[in-house]
């Protein structure tokens, strides 16, 4: 199989304007990813499907992946009077690093099923944030395999696929308002489809009453 970093190569020498970089993965599996910005993300994805030499035209899976927002704590050294001497001081510092929304897919050659450059090769592309900035293009128009597993990732993360043919809930009632993948997500205290909510359910609202007069 191509390395990512010799598809990246083969991407910037036909799209060298395209927002692409390699995601690295530090597990043991090593493998690692291709970034797209979506603003060329569908321009990468159909040189992948069309170029002859890897003809990546069938996407296996898609999937989503939320990010929130984590507090991180870095160590930077500052210049301080000590003992009226400038010296360099180490201090830990924290900032906050934004959330951020992802859909991933993995490809694969149907064509060269059995060459090196079978698959998968695993892409990615990010939203701008978590709440007002979740929109990305989509990919179905390049493999019509994940119209409905972008649905999907529309119904249970919330990313808004731009140029989807069908962008509907495929799981959740068309009335839901939440998705049920994210990382914060709350389990409602009952349920549309439960009139009569079992003991467990009860408990759990008989709880936040309390929560919320304390």
């Amino acid at each position: 199989m191509k390395t990512a970093e010799e598809i990246l190569a083969r991407i910037k020498t036909a799209l060298p304007e395209a927002g692409v970089e390699v995601a690295p993965n530090p597990s043991p599996s090593a493998q690692h990813s291709l970034l797209l910005s979506p603003a060329s993300a569908v321009a990468v994805a159909s040189f992948l499907r069309d170029d002859a030499e890897l003809s990546l035209d069938y996407c296996s899976n898609a999937t989503g992946v939320d990010w929130p927002g984590k507090e991180i704590t870095e160590k930077v050294k500052v210049a301080k009077l000590v003992e009226g001497v400038e010296t360099l001081v180490e201090e830990a510092v924290k900032r906050v690093e934004p959330g951020y929304l992802e859909a991933v897919y993995h490809l694969y050659s149907v064509k060269h099923a059995r060459r090196e450059i079978a698959g998968p090769v695993v892409l990615r592309m990010r939203t701008g944030n978590r709440t007002d900035q979740v929109t990305l293009p989509s990919l179905t128009p390049v493999w019509r395999s994940v119209e409905f597993q972008e649905r999907e990732i529309f119904d249970l993360f919330g990313i808004v696929f731009a140029g989807h043919p069908d962008l509907r809930r495929i799981l959740m009632w068309d009335e839901y308002e939440d998705h049920p993948m994210r990382k914060d997500y709350i389990d409602p205290d009952d349920y549309e489809y439960e009139p009569t909510p079992h003991d467990e359910v009860l408990k759990r609202a008989e709880m936040r009453k309390t929560e919320a007069t304390v």
